[in-house]
């Protein structure tokens, strides 16, 4: 009979503590969507500024050395039927030249602009991941996740820190300029 009281006894104070080990810390998780900083951060805003002037300056000396190649093809539709064979062909040799720079220039331009939006990018993301860092510590967060290198599929909107991620780092790009 008193063994039968001693496990009764434990099993009740084991079973009244159980939903004190399972409620004793709670995991506290945090989603950030790095898209919306690029896109609602003043960094953020002044970068995709940078890089559309960076194209916009691209696309126009594209612009020009196109008008000039079209100057001068015209010129040489004029030409053509005045010119002797050997001076129409090697009139036809350095204008093809000419387009093979252009589209050479084309594609530098394209892959500095992609190099540029990288390099930002990357800084960008460095500073917020940082930041992320420093908030999951003083925050007490067990995990903070990317939304979409993590493939978060649902989570509810209290889980979404990127409100205050933003804030922290519009404060943080304010004092450095």
């Amino acid at each position: 009979m008193k063994r039968i009281l001693i496990a009764i006894i434990t099993l009740a104070f084991f079973a009244g503590l159980t939903p004190f080990v399972f409620a004793a810390d709670v995991a506290k998780i945090g989603v950030v969507n790095f898209e919306r900083v690029l896109k609602e951060s003043s960094a953020g805003k002044l970068t995709q500024k940078d890089l559309r002037t960076k194209g916009e300056e691209f696309q126009g000396k594209l612009k020009k050395e196109k008008d000039s190649l079209d100057a001068i093809s015209k010129a040489f539709e004029r030409e053509a039927l005045v010119l002797s064979p050997e001076k129409k062909r090697e009139k036809e040799r350095e204008f093809r030249i000419r387009v093979n720079d252009f589209k050479k220039m084309q594609e530098d331009y394209t892959k500095e602009l992609r190099r540029i939006e990288i390099e930002l990018i990357n800084k960008m993301q460095k500073d917020v991941f940082q930041i992320a860092n420093e908030m999951g510590k003083k925050e007490g967060f067990l995990l903070i996740i990317e939304r979409k290198t993590a493939g978060v599929i649902y989570m509810p909107s209290k889980v979404d820190i990127t409100d205050a991620l933003i804030t922290k780092y519009n404060a943080k790009a304010a004092k450095k300029e």
